[in-house]
């Protein structure tokens, strides 16, 4: 769905004012829409945006609010249903693979959609790859897919989110390649240390705490993948400084990194940032 015609949609229902608050913030997963709601403003308000959400876009078929920030080890959101089927699960498509969601159960946000590809054009032939925070495994499936590794180790803490990834495997036909892990990275990995070519990272919460962990699945080098909440004045500075966190840590663990490429992935908040970086490590003394 084109944002221009969600943005018609919504001063259509809300008026231009109340619009600008709302129709950023409403994603599309599979044929399920999902609203956002600032702090405060409405429920109702929300469901007649919702209701004619369905009546203008026939692929949506159920229409949910989303009442909670991002929350808890398994980075969940609390969820009102607004209008619509009374249905959270959905098949959702990105770069010709499909994935089995349920709204209410597993974090997924298309906000991802650029990096999911971008990381997966990255991976040479041959890469042993680990996702140590995988969800439903759109990075890891999708790499699967549009790139050739020998393995891609996906693993997730959330029991919902494993059980989904390993139906997602089944569908997009990538068993053997995507090997799913239940369980919490810190444990799993060790099974995996000095295997990796490429280690991905995408749950900022952990990623600065499971660092050391991630070097340890590298073998003598490869690439890091970090995505990172920063709070900046720019998005230069918002670089800058979790360029700078990364490359101490680096120093402190006695290895050699450089960050090859970053980027802010989306503004999380007011002057609050997601950046990605991919380093590459040179193991020096760590064991």
């Amino acid at each position: 769905m084109g944002k221009p015609l969600l943005r018609k949609i919504a001063e259509e229902v809300l008026g231009t004012e109340e619009a600008k608050r709302i129709w950023s913030r409403v994603e599309i997963i599979g044929d399920i829409a999902v609203i956002r709601r600032p702090f405060g403003y409405p429920i109702e308000r929300l469901r007649l945006l919702a209701n004619e959400i369905l009546m203008r876009l026939p692929y949506v078929k159920s229409v949910w609010c989303a009442v909670s920030e991002v929350k808890g080890e398994y980075r969940l959101r609390d969820f009102i249903h607004l209008a619509g089927e009374v249905r959270s699960t959905t098949i959702y498509k990105e770069h010709g693979c499909l994935f089995k969601v349920d709204i209410t159960k597993v974090y997924i946000s298309p906000a991802l959609n650029y990096e999911h590809i971008r990381v997966a054009k990255l991976v040479r032939e041959g890469e042993y790859i680990v996702n140590m925070f995988a969800g439903v495994g759109l990075f890891s499936i999708i790499i699967a897919k549009h790139a050739k590794p020998s393995k891609v180790i996906s693993i997730d803490i959330n029991p919902d989110a494993y059980k989904l990834m390993v139906e997602s495997i089944r569908l997009n036909k990538v068993e053997g390649v995507v090997i799913p892990e239940l369980g919490d990275a810190a444990e799993v990995s060790r099974k995996y240390f000095s295997m990796a070519d490429r280690v991905l990272m995408p749950l900022p919460e952990l990623a600065y705490r499971y660092f050391e962990i991630a070097v340890k699945l590298l073998k003598n080098e490869g690439y890091i993948h970090v995505y990172e909440f920063q709070g900046a004045m720019s998005k230069d500075e918002a670089i800058a400084l979790v360029s700078k966190k990364y490359l101490e840590l680096s120093s402190k663990l006695g290895i050699e990194s450089k960050v090859e490429y970053a980027r802010i992935v989306r503004s999380v908040g007011p002057r609050k940032y997601q950046v990605v970086l991919d380093i590459y490590v040179r193991k020096k003394t760590l064991t």
